[in-house]
Protein backbone atom coordinates (compact mmCIF):
# COMPACT_ATOMS: atom_id res chain seq x y z
CA UNK A 1 0.00 0.00 0.00
CA UNK A 2 1.25 3.59 -0.66
CA UNK A 3 1.78 5.86 2.08
CA UNK A 4 1.08 9.17 1.90
CA UNK A 5 2.44 11.98 4.29
CA UNK A 6 2.31 16.11 4.15
CA UNK A 7 4.98 18.14 3.01
CA UNK A 8 5.59 21.92 3.13
CA UNK A 9 5.36 22.61 -0.40
CA UNK A 10 8.60 24.20 -1.94
CA UNK A 11 6.93 26.80 -4.44
CA UNK A 12 3.62 27.94 -2.19
CA UNK A 13 0.64 29.29 -4.17
CA UNK A 14 1.07 33.01 -4.05
CA UNK A 15 -2.59 33.79 -2.73
CA UNK A 16 -1.39 32.44 0.70
CA UNK A 17 0.58 35.80 1.03
CA UNK A 18 -2.43 38.39 0.61
CA UNK A 19 -2.93 41.18 3.06
CA UNK A 20 -6.16 39.93 3.94
CA UNK A 21 -5.21 36.47 5.05
CA UNK A 22 -2.20 38.19 7.07
CA UNK A 23 -4.22 40.70 8.71
CA UNK A 24 -6.65 37.11 9.57
CA UNK A 25 -3.57 35.62 11.68
CA UNK A 26 -3.31 39.12 13.05
CA UNK A 27 -6.63 39.16 14.49
CA UNK A 28 -6.67 35.40 15.91
CA UNK A 29 -3.01 36.21 17.69
CA UNK A 30 -4.98 39.26 18.96
CA UNK A 31 -7.82 36.97 19.81
CA UNK A 32 -5.44 34.55 21.20
CA UNK A 33 -4.17 37.40 23.52
CA UNK A 34 -7.23 38.66 24.89
CA UNK A 35 -8.26 34.80 25.56
CA UNK A 36 -5.21 33.08 27.34
CA UNK A 37 -2.46 35.92 27.62
CA UNK A 38 -1.87 36.72 31.72
CA UNK A 39 -5.02 34.79 32.24
CA UNK A 40 -5.89 31.68 34.23
CA UNK A 41 -6.45 29.02 31.11
CA UNK A 42 -9.85 27.15 31.16
CA UNK A 43 -12.73 26.51 28.60
CA UNK A 44 -10.93 29.77 26.64
CA UNK A 45 -7.96 27.79 25.60
CA UNK A 46 -11.32 25.26 23.98
CA UNK A 47 -13.10 28.57 22.30
CA UNK A 48 -9.57 29.70 21.10
CA UNK A 49 -9.47 26.07 19.41
CA UNK A 50 -12.98 27.03 17.82
CA UNK A 51 -11.90 30.55 16.57
CA UNK A 52 -8.62 29.08 14.74
CA UNK A 53 -11.24 26.42 12.96
CA UNK A 54 -13.02 29.10 11.79
CA UNK A 55 -10.14 31.33 11.02
CA UNK A 56 -9.46 28.29 9.13
CA UNK A 57 -12.45 28.30 7.19
CA UNK A 58 -12.78 31.45 6.57
CA UNK A 59 -8.52 31.45 4.87
CA UNK A 60 -9.57 28.60 2.61
CA UNK A 61 -12.95 29.17 1.40
CA UNK A 62 -13.77 28.27 -2.39
CA UNK A 63 -11.14 25.28 -1.39
CA UNK A 64 -12.72 22.96 0.94
CA UNK A 65 -15.25 20.57 0.27
CA UNK A 66 -18.66 20.81 2.49
CA UNK A 67 -19.06 17.10 3.21
CA UNK A 68 -15.73 16.82 4.14
CA UNK A 69 -15.86 19.64 6.81
CA UNK A 70 -18.55 18.59 8.61
CA UNK A 71 -17.11 15.29 9.42
CA UNK A 72 -14.15 16.88 10.45
CA UNK A 73 -15.99 19.63 12.46
CA UNK A 74 -17.38 16.54 14.66
CA UNK A 75 -14.09 15.25 14.87
CA UNK A 76 -12.61 18.14 15.76
CA UNK A 77 -15.35 18.96 19.02
CA UNK A 78 -14.59 15.20 19.77
CA UNK A 79 -10.97 16.06 19.91
CA UNK A 80 -11.70 19.47 21.77
CA UNK A 81 -13.98 17.52 24.47
CA UNK A 82 -10.97 16.29 27.21
CA UNK A 83 -9.63 20.01 27.28
CA UNK A 84 -13.23 21.24 28.32
CA UNK A 85 -13.33 18.64 30.99
CA UNK A 86 -9.47 20.17 32.15
CA UNK A 87 -6.59 21.97 30.86
CA UNK A 88 -3.33 19.71 30.98
CA UNK A 89 -0.91 18.80 28.60
CA UNK A 90 -2.75 15.65 27.57
CA UNK A 91 -5.79 17.41 26.98
CA UNK A 92 -4.21 20.35 24.73
CA UNK A 93 -2.22 17.88 22.50
CA UNK A 94 -5.80 16.17 21.81
CA UNK A 95 -6.86 19.35 20.80
CA UNK A 96 -3.93 20.39 18.68
CA UNK A 97 -4.02 16.86 16.72
CA UNK A 98 -7.79 17.62 16.22
CA UNK A 99 -6.58 21.21 15.25
CA UNK A 100 -3.86 19.78 12.66
CA UNK A 101 -6.70 16.83 11.29
CA UNK A 102 -9.19 19.81 10.73
CA UNK A 103 -6.87 22.00 8.78
CA UNK A 104 -5.36 19.16 6.16
CA UNK A 105 -8.78 17.27 5.77
CA UNK A 106 -10.76 20.30 4.87
CA UNK A 107 -7.97 21.63 2.45
CA UNK A 108 -6.05 19.06 1.10
CA UNK A 109 -6.68 15.27 0.27
CA UNK A 110 -5.70 13.88 3.38
CA UNK A 111 -5.06 10.00 2.71
CA UNK A 112 -3.69 6.60 4.02
CA UNK A 113 -4.37 4.80 6.85
CA UNK A 114 -4.67 6.07 10.75
CA UNK A 115 -0.46 5.72 11.48
CA UNK A 116 -0.36 7.51 8.15
CA UNK A 117 -2.92 10.40 8.85
CA UNK A 118 -1.48 11.06 12.36
CA UNK A 119 2.38 10.98 11.13
CA UNK A 120 1.26 13.74 8.55
CA UNK A 121 -0.51 15.79 11.29
CA UNK A 122 2.06 15.60 13.78
CA UNK A 123 4.60 16.61 10.95
CA UNK A 124 2.26 20.08 10.28
CA UNK A 125 2.25 21.15 13.22
CA UNK A 126 5.84 20.56 13.97
CA UNK A 127 7.32 21.89 11.03
CA UNK A 128 3.94 24.19 10.79
CA UNK A 129 5.60 27.65 12.96
CA UNK A 130 8.98 27.42 10.41
CA UNK A 131 6.53 27.91 7.34
CA UNK A 132 6.68 31.69 7.92
CA UNK A 133 10.48 31.69 6.81
CA UNK A 134 10.39 30.56 3.28
CA UNK A 135 6.47 32.39 3.15
CA UNK A 136 8.40 36.00 3.99
CA UNK A 137 10.13 36.23 0.33
CA UNK A 138 6.32 35.58 -1.14
CA UNK A 139 5.66 39.44 0.26
CA UNK A 140 8.74 40.32 -2.18
CA UNK A 141 6.79 39.31 -5.31
CA UNK A 142 3.46 40.92 -3.96
CA UNK A 143 5.35 44.22 -3.65
CA UNK A 144 6.52 43.64 -7.49
CA UNK A 145 2.99 42.62 -8.68
CA UNK A 146 2.69 46.46 -7.33
CA UNK A 147 5.09 48.62 -8.54
CA UNK A 148 7.14 48.59 -4.83
CA UNK A 149 9.78 45.83 -5.49
CA UNK A 150 12.86 48.42 -4.66
CA UNK A 151 11.51 48.56 -0.99
CA UNK A 152 11.36 44.85 -1.04
CA UNK A 153 15.49 44.52 -0.43
CA UNK A 154 15.93 47.04 2.45
CA UNK A 155 12.83 45.19 4.22
CA UNK A 156 14.67 41.86 3.61
CA UNK A 157 18.03 43.02 5.25
CA UNK A 158 16.21 44.14 8.37
CA UNK A 159 13.51 41.57 8.87
CA UNK A 160 16.03 39.20 11.22
CA UNK A 161 17.69 42.27 12.71
CA UNK A 162 14.99 43.75 14.22
CA UNK A 163 12.87 40.86 15.03
CA UNK A 164 15.21 38.46 16.86
CA UNK A 165 16.98 41.99 18.34
CA UNK A 166 13.08 43.20 19.37
CA UNK A 167 13.30 39.44 21.36
CA UNK A 168 16.58 39.97 22.89
CA UNK A 169 15.29 43.23 23.94
CA UNK A 170 12.45 41.85 25.38
CA UNK A 171 14.51 39.39 27.61
CA UNK A 172 16.81 41.88 28.55
CA UNK A 173 14.32 43.86 30.00
CA UNK A 174 12.89 40.65 31.81
CA UNK A 175 15.99 39.63 33.11
CA UNK A 176 17.96 43.26 34.02
CA UNK A 177 15.27 45.61 36.25
CA UNK A 178 17.66 48.38 35.58
CA UNK A 179 16.68 48.23 31.86
CA UNK A 180 13.42 47.69 32.94
CA UNK A 181 13.23 51.11 34.89
CA UNK A 182 14.78 52.59 31.98
CA UNK A 183 11.68 51.58 29.72
CA UNK A 184 9.17 52.48 32.45
CA UNK A 185 10.54 55.78 32.80
CA UNK A 186 10.74 56.58 29.04
CA UNK A 187 8.39 59.32 27.99
CA UNK A 188 6.08 57.14 26.35
CA UNK A 189 5.75 54.55 29.26
CA UNK A 190 2.34 54.15 28.90
CA UNK A 191 2.13 53.31 25.50
CA UNK A 192 5.23 50.39 26.51
CA UNK A 193 3.45 49.35 29.31
CA UNK A 194 0.40 48.30 27.19
CA UNK A 195 3.53 46.45 25.02
CA UNK A 196 5.90 44.69 27.70
CA UNK A 197 8.20 42.12 27.26
CA UNK A 198 5.98 38.87 27.83
CA UNK A 199 3.71 40.03 25.42
CA UNK A 200 5.73 40.59 22.74
CA UNK A 201 7.12 36.92 23.26
CA UNK A 202 3.62 35.56 23.35
CA UNK A 203 2.94 37.47 19.66
CA UNK A 204 6.40 36.38 18.20
CA UNK A 205 5.70 33.09 19.38
CA UNK A 206 1.66 32.84 18.84
CA UNK A 207 1.73 34.90 15.43
CA UNK A 208 4.18 31.84 13.32
CA UNK A 209 2.28 29.04 14.98
CA UNK A 210 -0.97 30.44 13.43
CA UNK A 211 0.68 31.31 10.18
CA UNK A 212 1.54 27.39 9.38
CA UNK A 213 -1.97 26.18 10.64
CA UNK A 214 -4.38 29.14 9.03
CA UNK A 215 -3.46 29.79 5.38
CA UNK A 216 -2.94 26.20 4.78
CA UNK A 217 -4.56 26.46 0.81
CA UNK A 218 -1.78 25.73 -1.56
CA UNK A 219 1.07 24.92 1.39
CA UNK A 220 1.17 21.59 1.92
CA UNK A 221 1.19 18.92 -0.72
CA UNK A 222 0.84 15.11 -0.32
CA UNK A 223 3.63 12.64 -1.68
CA UNK A 224 3.76 9.01 -2.12
CA UNK A 225 6.49 7.83 0.36
CA UNK A 226 8.19 4.79 -0.69
CA UNK A 227 9.69 4.18 2.92
CA UNK A 228 8.02 5.01 5.43
CA UNK A 229 5.57 8.84 6.67
CA UNK A 230 7.62 8.87 9.82
CA UNK A 231 10.98 9.67 7.71
CA UNK A 232 9.36 12.83 6.33
CA UNK A 233 8.87 13.93 9.86
CA UNK A 234 12.94 14.40 9.41
CA UNK A 235 13.00 16.46 6.31
CA UNK A 236 14.18 19.98 7.70
CA UNK A 237 12.15 23.34 6.47
CA UNK A 238 14.43 25.18 4.44
CA UNK A 239 15.48 28.74 5.32
CA UNK A 240 15.52 30.68 2.44
CA UNK A 241 19.04 32.54 1.71
CA UNK A 242 17.22 35.77 1.08
CA UNK A 243 16.05 36.44 4.14
CA UNK A 244 19.26 34.84 6.12
CA UNK A 245 21.78 36.39 3.53
CA UNK A 246 25.29 37.94 4.37
CA UNK A 247 23.54 41.58 4.56
CA UNK A 248 21.34 40.70 7.13
CA UNK A 249 23.46 38.39 9.40
CA UNK A 250 25.90 41.32 8.95
CA UNK A 251 23.28 43.88 10.17
CA UNK A 252 21.91 40.97 12.90
CA UNK A 253 25.58 40.87 14.63
CA UNK A 254 26.69 44.30 14.58
CA UNK A 255 23.21 45.21 16.34
CA UNK A 256 23.06 42.21 18.88
CA UNK A 257 26.85 42.86 19.66
CA UNK A 258 25.80 46.19 20.67
CA UNK A 259 22.50 45.02 22.39
CA UNK A 260 24.82 42.26 24.59
CA UNK A 261 27.82 45.40 25.17
CA UNK A 262 24.77 46.92 27.51
CA UNK A 263 23.89 43.91 29.02
CA UNK A 264 27.30 43.15 29.66
CA UNK A 265 28.26 46.21 30.61
CA UNK A 266 26.09 46.13 33.38
CA UNK A 267 27.05 43.17 34.60
CA UNK A 268 30.37 43.52 35.06
CA UNK A 269 29.97 46.93 36.98
CA UNK A 270 26.78 45.94 39.29
CA UNK A 271 27.90 42.09 39.63
CA UNK A 272 31.90 41.63 39.22
CA UNK A 273 32.94 45.14 40.48
CA UNK A 274 30.16 45.42 43.13
CA UNK A 275 28.98 48.80 42.39
CA UNK A 276 25.81 50.12 44.46
CA UNK A 277 22.46 49.77 42.98
CA UNK A 278 20.21 51.85 42.81
CA UNK A 279 18.31 52.75 46.01
CA UNK A 280 15.40 50.10 46.84
CA UNK A 281 17.24 47.60 44.84
CA UNK A 282 18.84 44.77 46.48
CA UNK A 283 21.59 42.34 44.70
CA UNK A 284 19.29 39.22 45.52
CA UNK A 285 16.47 40.96 43.56
CA UNK A 286 19.17 42.21 40.42
CA UNK A 287 20.24 38.56 40.30
CA UNK A 288 17.10 36.46 40.71
CA UNK A 289 15.49 37.90 37.84
CA UNK A 290 18.41 37.54 35.16
CA UNK A 291 19.69 34.13 35.94
CA UNK A 292 16.81 32.05 33.88
CA UNK A 293 16.09 34.62 31.11
CA UNK A 294 19.89 35.05 30.54
CA UNK A 295 20.13 31.81 29.79
CA UNK A 296 17.12 31.69 27.26
CA UNK A 297 18.54 34.43 25.58
CA UNK A 298 22.28 32.45 25.60
CA UNK A 299 20.06 29.13 23.64
CA UNK A 300 18.34 31.33 21.38
CA UNK A 301 21.84 33.46 20.52
CA UNK A 302 22.68 30.07 20.08
CA UNK A 303 20.29 28.62 17.60
CA UNK A 304 20.92 32.34 15.42
CA UNK A 305 24.29 31.41 14.81
CA UNK A 306 23.62 27.79 14.02
CA UNK A 307 21.18 28.84 11.43
CA UNK A 308 23.29 32.06 10.30
CA UNK A 309 26.88 29.90 9.95
CA UNK A 310 25.54 26.45 8.62
CA UNK A 311 28.57 24.41 6.59
CA UNK A 312 28.70 25.70 3.16
CA UNK A 313 26.93 29.35 3.62
CA UNK A 314 28.24 32.18 2.30
CA UNK A 315 28.47 33.91 5.90
CA UNK A 316 30.84 30.98 7.00
CA UNK A 317 33.51 31.67 4.43
CA UNK A 318 33.06 35.79 5.36
CA UNK A 319 36.27 36.65 7.61
CA UNK A 320 34.29 39.67 9.25
CA UNK A 321 31.33 37.62 9.78
CA UNK A 322 33.30 34.75 11.33
CA UNK A 323 34.32 38.09 13.36
CA UNK A 324 31.27 39.08 14.59
CA UNK A 325 30.05 35.44 15.43
CA UNK A 326 33.08 35.22 17.50
CA UNK A 327 32.73 38.40 19.38
CA UNK A 328 29.00 37.53 20.21
CA UNK A 329 29.95 33.89 21.41
CA UNK A 330 32.17 35.57 23.35
CA UNK A 331 29.66 38.07 25.22
CA UNK A 332 27.30 34.90 25.31
CA UNK A 333 29.71 32.86 27.41
CA UNK A 334 29.77 35.98 29.42
CA UNK A 335 26.39 36.14 29.94
CA UNK A 336 26.25 32.54 31.17
CA UNK A 337 29.14 33.20 33.40
CA UNK A 338 27.13 36.61 34.87
CA UNK A 339 23.78 34.22 35.04
CA UNK A 340 26.00 31.64 37.63
CA UNK A 341 27.14 34.21 39.59
CA UNK A 342 23.79 35.84 39.40
CA UNK A 343 21.93 32.30 41.01
CA UNK A 344 24.98 32.17 43.31
CA UNK A 345 24.44 35.59 45.16
CA UNK A 346 20.49 34.40 44.83
CA UNK A 347 21.42 30.94 46.66
CA UNK A 348 23.45 32.69 49.68
CA UNK A 349 20.42 34.73 50.51
CA UNK A 350 17.44 31.99 49.69
CA UNK A 351 19.33 28.82 50.01
CA UNK A 352 20.31 25.99 47.65
CA UNK A 353 17.80 23.35 46.19
CA UNK A 354 18.08 20.47 43.76
CA UNK A 355 16.81 23.07 41.19
CA UNK A 356 19.06 25.42 41.31
CA UNK A 357 21.94 22.76 41.44
CA UNK A 358 20.38 21.22 38.23
CA UNK A 359 20.70 25.23 36.74
CA UNK A 360 24.22 25.61 37.81
CA UNK A 361 24.93 22.27 35.87
CA UNK A 362 22.32 23.77 32.77
CA UNK A 363 24.77 27.13 32.45
CA UNK A 364 27.89 24.61 32.57
CA UNK A 365 26.37 22.98 29.39
CA UNK A 366 24.93 25.41 27.54
CA UNK A 367 28.45 28.06 27.96
CA UNK A 368 29.67 24.41 26.91
CA UNK A 369 27.77 24.05 24.13
CA UNK A 370 28.35 27.91 23.04
CA UNK A 371 32.18 26.93 22.34
CA UNK A 372 31.50 23.85 20.56
CA UNK A 373 29.85 26.22 18.11
CA UNK A 374 33.28 28.18 17.80
CA UNK A 375 34.73 25.00 17.41
CA UNK A 376 32.46 23.50 14.71
CA UNK A 377 32.88 27.15 12.62
CA UNK A 378 36.68 27.15 13.23
CA UNK A 379 37.02 23.23 12.11
CA UNK A 380 34.22 23.57 9.29
CA UNK A 381 32.85 20.79 10.83
CA UNK A 382 29.38 19.90 9.79
CA UNK A 383 26.28 20.57 12.72
CA UNK A 384 26.38 16.64 12.96
CA UNK A 385 29.47 16.59 14.21
CA UNK A 386 28.51 19.20 16.97
CA UNK A 387 24.84 17.66 17.72
CA UNK A 388 27.24 14.17 18.46
CA UNK A 389 29.65 16.60 20.86
CA UNK A 390 26.84 17.96 22.74
CA UNK A 391 25.04 14.45 22.76
CA UNK A 392 28.74 13.22 24.28
CA UNK A 393 28.85 16.29 26.63
CA UNK A 394 25.68 15.61 27.63
CA UNK A 395 26.42 11.90 28.68
CA UNK A 396 29.58 12.50 30.34
CA UNK A 397 27.83 15.34 32.18
CA UNK A 398 25.08 12.55 32.86
CA UNK A 399 27.87 9.71 34.20
CA UNK A 400 29.45 12.84 36.34
CA UNK A 401 26.10 13.65 37.93
CA UNK A 402 25.96 9.86 38.91
CA UNK A 403 28.77 10.31 41.87
CA UNK A 404 27.30 13.28 43.28
CA UNK A 405 25.63 12.64 45.88
CA UNK A 406 23.05 15.93 45.56
CA UNK A 407 21.12 15.23 48.89
CA UNK A 408 24.59 15.38 50.78
CA UNK A 409 25.25 18.32 49.18
CA UNK A 410 22.60 20.68 49.24
CA UNK A 411 21.83 19.75 52.67
CA UNK A 412 25.82 20.32 53.67
CA UNK A 413 25.58 23.70 51.91
CA UNK A 414 22.05 24.94 53.82
CA UNK A 415 23.71 24.35 56.78
CA UNK A 416 27.29 25.52 56.37
CA UNK A 417 25.42 28.80 55.72
CA UNK A 418 22.91 28.60 58.10
CA UNK A 419 24.35 31.80 59.80
CA UNK A 420 24.73 33.56 56.23
CA UNK A 421 20.86 33.06 55.56
CA UNK A 422 20.24 34.16 59.40
CA UNK A 423 21.71 37.58 58.81
CA UNK A 424 19.87 38.37 55.43
CA UNK A 425 16.67 37.45 57.30
CA UNK A 426 16.12 34.01 56.27
CA UNK A 427 15.92 31.12 58.02
CA UNK A 428 17.20 27.22 57.94
CA UNK A 429 14.32 25.61 55.98
CA UNK A 430 14.97 22.48 57.69
CA UNK A 431 11.17 20.77 56.78
CA UNK A 432 13.13 21.18 53.24
CA UNK A 433 16.36 19.43 54.24
CA UNK A 434 14.43 16.37 55.55
CA UNK A 435 12.61 15.94 52.85
CA UNK A 436 15.84 15.79 50.57
CA UNK A 437 15.69 11.67 52.04
CA UNK A 438 18.01 9.28 54.10
CA UNK A 439 21.25 11.28 52.57
CA UNK A 440 20.56 14.76 53.81
CA UNK A 441 20.75 13.01 58.00
CA UNK A 442 24.75 13.76 58.42
CA UNK A 443 24.38 17.24 57.63
CA UNK A 444 21.10 17.91 59.20
CA UNK A 445 22.70 16.24 62.85
CA UNK A 446 25.39 18.68 62.31
CA UNK A 447 23.01 21.59 62.33
CA UNK A 448 21.36 20.00 65.52
CA UNK A 449 24.74 19.90 66.62
CA UNK A 450 26.05 23.90 66.31
CA UNK A 451 22.63 25.12 66.95
CA UNK A 452 21.54 26.74 70.41
CA UNK A 453 17.61 25.48 69.79
CA UNK A 454 16.35 21.96 69.75
CA UNK A 455 15.03 20.60 66.09
CA UNK A 456 11.70 20.75 65.46
CA UNK A 457 9.43 17.66 66.30
CA UNK A 458 8.17 16.73 63.26
CA UNK A 459 11.85 17.17 61.48
CA UNK A 460 13.32 15.18 64.37
CA UNK A 461 10.81 12.55 63.98
CA UNK A 462 11.65 12.43 60.01
CA UNK A 463 14.73 12.24 60.77
CA UNK A 464 15.07 9.10 62.57
CA UNK A 465 12.15 7.79 60.37
CA UNK A 466 13.88 8.13 57.81
CA UNK A 467 17.26 6.30 59.25
CA UNK A 468 15.32 3.41 61.00
CA UNK A 469 14.17 2.71 57.15
CA UNK A 470 17.31 3.18 56.04
CA UNK A 471 19.14 0.78 58.38
CA UNK A 472 15.94 -1.90 57.62
CA UNK A 473 15.96 -1.57 53.86
CA UNK A 474 20.32 -2.26 54.47
CA UNK A 475 19.81 -5.25 55.85
CA UNK A 476 18.75 -7.15 52.81
CA UNK A 477 22.25 -7.91 50.86
CA UNK A 478 20.56 -6.76 47.58
CA UNK A 479 19.93 -3.50 47.95
CA UNK A 480 23.43 -2.60 49.16
CA UNK A 481 25.11 0.53 47.29
CA UNK A 482 28.79 1.85 48.27
CA UNK A 483 26.47 5.16 49.21
CA UNK A 484 24.24 3.47 51.01
CA UNK A 485 26.99 1.39 53.10
CA UNK A 486 28.79 4.91 54.06
CA UNK A 487 25.50 6.00 55.10
CA UNK A 488 24.87 2.98 57.19
CA UNK A 489 28.40 2.93 59.01
CA UNK A 490 27.62 6.87 59.74
CA UNK A 491 24.25 5.91 61.46
CA UNK A 492 25.44 2.72 63.31
CA UNK A 493 27.45 4.97 64.86
CA UNK A 494 25.91 8.34 65.51
CA UNK A 495 23.51 9.28 68.14
CA UNK A 496 20.09 10.89 67.35
CA UNK A 497 19.69 14.27 68.40
CA UNK A 498 17.80 15.44 71.22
Amino acid sequence: MTNYAIAASSTPVPPSIRPWRIMLVVVLTAIADWLLFGQQVGISLALFVFAVAAGILVANRGETDFPATLVCGGFLVTAVLPLIEDVNVMTALSAAFGLGGFALATTAALRGDLKDRLVAVGWMLLSGPFRIFPDLPLLRTWLRERGLAAAAPILKGWIVPLVVGAIFVALFAAANPLIADWFANLPIKDWLGQIDGKRLLFWVIVFPILWGIVPACGRWILWPDVVDPAVAMLRPVALPDRLFDETAIRRSLVLFNLLFAVQTAMDVNYLWRGAALPNGMSYASYAHRGAYPLIVTALLAAVFVIIAMRPGSQAERSPTLRMLVFLWIGQNVLLVASSMLRLHLYVATYQLTYWRVAAFIWMLLVAAGLILIVARIVSYHSNAWMVSANLAMLVFTIWICGFINFPFLVASYNVEHAADFAASGQSIDLCYIVELGPQAIPALDRYANVTTKPLPNFVRDRRNQLAATHLHEGANWRAWTFRGWRLTRYLQGSRPPS
